[in-house]
């Protein structure tokens, strides 16, 4: 079953007609404001009260049921779903609206689990079970139509002109969002941020973070793979009768009986899986996760435990509060636990988990705060550790601000040839859970702790190192300031700020850019912010320093173009395999007369390779390169000559079509090296790039290479050039190459 990132997209558009955005009076804002919340909280009560009439296995059996259907009756998710001009197929829209209504409704099932103690009824109501998603699915509707009224009137505060966009996605995101996770990547976001806790939480549940790690995933996989193997099992297990019958010429009841006294395991199974299929037993944490008991029922409501939700007032009951499945993602049922909304169990899973951490181990707040810093802190370079080897890394990099002669510390320096990284991690602060309905200034807070402090904190830096021509910078050690390297700013062709954080902050982290705070550092370097989770997944799609780079510079692009929003890294990262500079795609559209850029569907590619049953043995969608190019790309990555970085970032800049063109160029001199000594040629695209090749035993000529490279500059009318030399073997290999560095005088 494919769990996509369900996302404000359709159902915004047609709450956008429902909506009056014509001037009103004061007057007439406050009673439409009064009578959409009446009809919000009309529909919340309905769709409670039909909820609690059914019983809850048979509810989820049912709300499951229509996720499976969903899945049948559409086409197939694969390439096909993506069209030509980086849209999505009008199924796999559809697709990805009924899942998100469904989850919708099913996280309001938890929450009325969660909430009251028992249901009134023993037998199932399919009627009933059809009136509860029509009811979720209006009231859904109406909660993005409420949200969209009343964030067109905001006046300018905390985020200025932007108030109101700002608020509007944060309250369609808060309805709208279904998790915004790939769930098959459970278990390597737990390992990885579990792990520094890990004897801590051996001491407190008897299980090791692996462990843990590895439960949370079997329950994304019992929600993702559950009806399959259930159906599966359950027609073996038939095949099997049906030969048992056809054998010993018994009845299929005699054969049922024999299982039941020797081989009773089988109807066990038979049992287990009917129930999966039927009684929503695959969200059954109890039977499909390892978790130890003691930490799912601190990741659990017991029946009627919560008492906020329900709770009589303003928006009573309904998605303007906050949902319980936000606090913990589990819901105990007849002694057994259940994640009835599995979209949420990463985010509200990973903080009810070190909430409840802390409190059973009230000692450890000290060292847990400092293994979390440490933790985020190291996360880039850790996770990334292949692309980065061979960079310069500096920890906790202390200077004295020449503004205020204060000492200030940053997180992570990362320098790799001709690329700088600043990266500013937060780790204590988490996106809260307050509802932006309620609390919208509690997310303004939050932006500020998670996106603008980071932002405040790289400015700072990078108005050091432009202050001189190169500054010192130092470490801390016995309380002293040791001078460990000096840095020249104007070293560096790409400088990218980068603010991280544990959990994904969409659509904040990808909007930023609309804070006022928050502008081009220095005027030139345009602040980007992204999660540990975008890290884990981006670290797949791109293995090589030079894919990292390159999309790091187009994201930089991207996110210093205000008016093209793409909602978050994924879409980002779908873009830039899609149509690789995208940022030179946006700023076209926008000079053709576009007043904003909202890509649809950027994002599908990551999808539809994460819903894949087999994505693990199935290659990542990548940029288009024929061979030979990639060949010439992997000899300078082997080779990481100074430049070299300057040298891919060059290359990939290319569309799809000149990449071709230059591998049949380079096939063809390359092939003739058999017969030459060296051949060469030069083209124009962003930058003038010309390639010698020169044969492995002979000796390259530097002046001659030098003189052809100034006139391919000159002929191009351009003061640089990247000049790349590589050596060919006899076999044809590439074994090396390099940047050569050229001055051009025009």
């Amino acid at each position: 079953m494919h769990n996509p990132e369900i996302k404000p997209g359709e159902e915004v558009e047609k709450a956008k007609e429902s909506v009056p955005l014509s001037s009103m009076s004061k007057e007439q804002r406050a009673q439409a404001k009064q009578e959409s919340i009446d009809e919000i909280q009309n529909l919340a009560v309905r769709l409670k009260d039909l909820i609690l009439s059914q019983p809850p296995l048979g509810l989820l059996g049912y709300l499951y049921g229509l996720m499976l259907t969903n899945s049948i009756s559409v086409s197939k998710l694969d390439e096909k779903s993506v069209l030509g001009d980086g849209s999505i197929s009008l199924a796999t829209h559809q697709y990805n609206e009924r899942v998100g209504e469904i989850q919708f409704a099913l996280e309001y099932v938890h929450a009325v689990f969660s909430s009251f103690e028992e249901c009134s009824s023993e037998s199932l109501d399919q009627e009933i079970c059809s009136e509860i998603f029509e009811v979720a699915k209006q009231l859904r509707l109406s909660t993005l139509s409420y949200c969209m009224f009343t964030s067109s009137g905001t006046e300018d505060s905390a985020f200025g002109t932007q108030t109101a966009e700002i608020e509007f996605f944060a309250k369609t995101k808060w309805v709208s969002i279904r998790g915004n996770r790939h769930q098959v990547l459970e278990e390597e976001f737990f390992n990885f941020t579990l792990k520094i806790h890990d004897a801590v939480l051996r001491r407190t549940y008897g299980a090791s973070s692996s462990e843990i790690a590895a439960g949370f995933q079997s329950i994304a996989d019992s929600v993702r793979t559950g009806y399959m193997r259930a159906v599966d099992l359950i027609l073996e297990q038939m095949e099997f009768a049906q030969e048992s019958v056809a054998e010993s010429g018994k009845t299929l009841k005699n054969v049922a009986e024999k299982w039941q006294a020797e081989q009773p395991e089988r109807l066990s199974e038979l049992s287990d899986s009917f129930s999966d299929i039927f009684l929503g037993g695959i969200c059954n944490v109890s039977k499909h996760s390892s978790l130890p008991t003691l930490l799912m029922e601190d990741l659990s409501f017991k029946r009627g435990e919560e008492t906020e939700f329900f709770e009589p007032g303003t928006y009573c009951g309904t998605p303007l509060r906050t949902l319980p499945a936000r606090k913990k993602p589990l819901v105990e049922l007849n002694g057994e636990y259940f994640a009835i909304d599995p979209s949420f169990v990463r985010d509200s899973g990973y903080r009810a988990l070190l909430w409840n951490l802390r409190q059973r181990n009230p000692h450890y707040e000290d060292e847990f705060n400092a293994r979390q810093k440490e933790m985020s802190e190291e996360a880039f370079q850790r996770i990334f550790s292949e692309q980065l080897a061979g960079s310069r890394v500096n920890q906790e990099v202390w200077y004295k601000d020449p503004d205020t002669g204060q000492w200030c510390e940053n997180d992570t320096l990362i320098r790799l040839d001709d690329v700088l990284i600043l990266v500013e991690a937060k780790a204590g602060a988490a996106p809260t859970i307050a509802s932006p309905e309620l609390d919208f200034y509690r997310h303004i807070r939050s932006v500020r702790d998670l996106i603008t402090k980071a932002y405040d904190q790289c400015n700072r830096f990078f108005r050091y190192l432009s202050s001189a021509d190169a500054v010192p910078i130092y470490e801390r050690k016995a309380r002293r300031y040791v001078e460990v390297d000096q840095v020249r700013l104007a070293d560096y062709r790409v400088v990218l700020p980068i603010g991280l954080t544990v959990e994904s902050f969409s659509p904040f982290s990808s909007m930023c850019k609309k804070l006022p705070a928050i502008k081009p550092v220095l005027g030139r370097y345009p602040f980007i912010s992204i999660s540990i989770d975008d890290l884990l997944v981006i670290d797949r799609f791109l293995p090589t320093a030079g894919e990292l780079v390159h999309y790091l510079e187009v994201r930089q692009a991207v996110a210093g173009i205000e008016d093209a929003v793409l909602y978050d890294e994924m879409d980002h990262l779908g873009a830039y395999i899609e149509g690789n500079r995208i940022d030179l795609d946006l700023k076209n559209r926008l000079t053709d007369g576009a007043s904003r850029v909202i890509p649809d569907g950027s994002c599908e590619k990551v999808n539809i390779y994460f819903g894949k049953e087999d994505w693990l043995s199935t290659p990542v969608p990548v940029q288009e390169f024929p061979n030979e190019l990639k060949a010439l790309l992997h000899a300078l990555n082997t080779s990481r000559a100074t430049g070299w970085l300057s040298c891919e970032g060059c290359i990939r800049d290319f569309s799809y079509e000149c990449r071709d063109d230059i591998s049949d160029m380079l096939q063809e001199l390359r092939i003739s090296l058999e017969e030459r000594d060296y051949r060469y040629f030069s083209v124009s695209g962003s930058e003038v790039l010309m390639v010698w090749l020169q044969r492995v035993g002979t000796e390259h000529n530097a002046d001659l290479m030098l003189e052809k490279a100034r006139e391919s500059a000159i002929a191009a009318n351009s003061s640089k050039i990247i000049c790349v030399l590589a050596w060919v073997s006899p076999d044809g290999d590439y074994v090396r190459a390099e940047r050569i560095f050229v001055n051009i005088s025009l």
